[in-house]
């Protein structure tokens, strides 16, 4: 019966037939699927077959997925009822705290109460376990048989009593329900009695966030953006996993709480959440199950403004020209001359720090008898420009075109794995201008701020400085019809920024 086809004697009608796997055969509750094909042709029943074992295949595979979850659940499924039950006892005994605070022991009207409670409670409990036992978790009413004592000396002996029994319940639930172990028995009865031991396991597990990285990078996502959304469901992983703490709102909330970060860093975190998210709600089944009734618990969270990090909330500083000697002479101080220059660089450009370390001696083009700097496309369709060399820049270009011995101007002792060139003379420049009392409002990018604000006071048209620095205007005229101002009027306005030779003399020193 290699094809599953069978015909039942006596008759011309093809059925098919499929063997439930014996680990499913519970939850799927028989041992063989069987349906007839309504027809006497095996060339027809052939086709007819294949939609019935592709289903049948496909509730065998979701049965064996939800039985193992149900078998990766047991510990904090237990751990709650133990918890529930905890509350419960521990109502109980202040109950009873209150009703006799100098005595336990039960006065015979008391006594006579307690057996009708008792009576009344037995039958309650008796009623549990014989629906337990009607829905396959033998041995319930032998607990109950076992360990029941009809008279009890004092409330608390009562309550200590059947909180036990309780706890061998929830025991032999969990067993039967998830086919424990031997092993797994006994770690549950220790959770049942104490269920503080468990210490929930994040769900965000290295295999899932392996499965997720695959499906991003299948999907085009860029190397450093993918990298960074699951570095941060790594975090929270690992928080998840050192507090103990299941993946709810409110855990989501009091890790954002622990991050210490700006607001819109926050909000970078709760969007790689959200990400995370709604890919395990579709493509992992597993994860599906176990949160089918649960929301996104990315959303809705209040974020702090203006806190939660000294820049938090805070604009960008600028440079003065004061400030840009100060740092290019502290740059030759440490013997570092590309640093320098590429802080001369960001000065009379106002161009990305990437871009500037990208730029190589083909990109020192000229134009109308104008030597520029041809800057490719980078972040934006408007970054690709044709900026004028600054007049004071000139000797620093023709130096570096001459030493350059890989083509680019700027040399850079290493690349990220992302293929950076910026990334070890940004963190330069980072420690450089902490040592020279600079705030963490002061960045690279700060230069861009500076060149904007310098074209604006030196009355450059809005468009054109736009223009230099690559940002688009927002005016379809200038982005889509216009070609540009020409090379002639570009020198005219970057000249305009001011000569950090002329203007501040370093210890007699001039840049280039």
């Amino acid at each position: 019966m290699a094809d599953n086809l069978i015909q039942k004697k006596g008759e011309s009608m093809w059925y098919v037939r499929l063997a439930v796997p014996a680990d499913v055969q519970k939850a799927i509750g028989c041992k063989v699927r069987i349906q007839s094909l309504k027809t006497g042709l095996r060339k027809e029943a052939m086709d007819a077959r294949l939609p019935y074992l592709t289903q049948w295949k496909a509730e065998f595979a979701a049965a064996r997925a939800e039985a193992q979850i149900r078998k990766e659940n047991w510990r904090p499924v237990l751990a709650g009822w133990s918890n529930e039950h905890d509350a419960t006892t521990a109502a109980n005994f202040m109950s009873v705290a209150k009703r006799a605070p100098n005595t336990t022991v039960l006065t015979p009207e008391e006594l006579a109460t307690n057996k009708q409670q008792i009576v009344e409670l037995k039958e309650e409990m008796y009623e549990t376990a014989n629906q337990l036992e009607a829905f396959g978790v033998p041995g319930a009413v032998d607990i109950l048989k076992k360990s029941h004592a009809t008279v009890f000396p004092s409330e608390i002996e009562r309550v200590q009593h059947f909180a036990g029994v309780m706890r061998e319940l929830m025991t032999l639930v969990a067993t039967s329900y998830y086919g424990l172990s031997p092993t797994e028995v006994a770690e549950a009865k220790a959770i049942a009695l104490d269920p503080t031991i468990h210490k929930p396991k994040s769900p965000i597990t290295p295999a899932r966030l392996k499965t997720y990285r695959e499906f991003r990078e299948s999907r085009g996502g860029a190397a450093k953006h993918v990298d960074q959304q699951v570095g941060k469901m790594e975090r929270l992983s690992e928080f998840l996993k050192k507090e103990g703490l299941p993946l709810n709102f409110d855990t989501v909330d009091e890790w954002l709480k622990s991050l210490d970060r700006a607001p819109a860093t926050l909000g970078q975190y709760l969007m790689a959440g959200t990400a995370f998210w709604k890919w395990a709600m579709k493509y992992d089944a597993a994860w599906r199950e176990e949160y089918k009734d649960k929301v996104n618990p990315f959303v809705g969270h209040e974020l702090p403004q203006g806190g939660g990090s000294e820049t938090a909330g805070k604009d960008r500083e600028i440079y003065t020209c004061a400030d840009t000697a100060k740092l290019h002479q502290a740059a030759l101080n440490n013997g570092d001359k590309p640093l320098a220059d590429l802080i001369a660089l960001g000065w009379y450009t106002g161009a990305r720090i990437e871009e500037l370390c990208r730029l190589n001696k083909a990109n020192v083009i000229t134009v109308d008898g104008i030597r520029c700097f041809d800057f490719p496309k980078s972040k934006s369709k408007a970054s690709k420009r044709v900026v004028p060399i600054h007049p004071s820049l000139s000797l620093t270009i023709d130096r570096l075109s001459k030493d350059s011995t890989d083509t680019f101007l700027i040399p850079t002792s290493s690349h990220d794995h992302y293929g950076k060139r910026s990334h070890a003379i940004s963190k330069a420049f980072g420690r450089l201008r902490t040592a020279a009392g600079f705030s963490k409002l002061h960045v690279f990018h700060s230069f861009r701020h500076t060149v904007v604000t310098e074209l604006i006071r030196a009355d450059v048209p809005d468009a054109l400085a736009k223009e230099l620095v690559g940002h688009e205007t927002g005016s379809v005229t200038h982005d889509v019809y216009s070609k540009g101002a020409s090379a002639a009027q570009k020198l005219v306005a970057i000249s305009k920024l001011p000569s950090l030779k002329t203007e501040l003399p370093i210890d007699d020193k001039t840049i280039d």
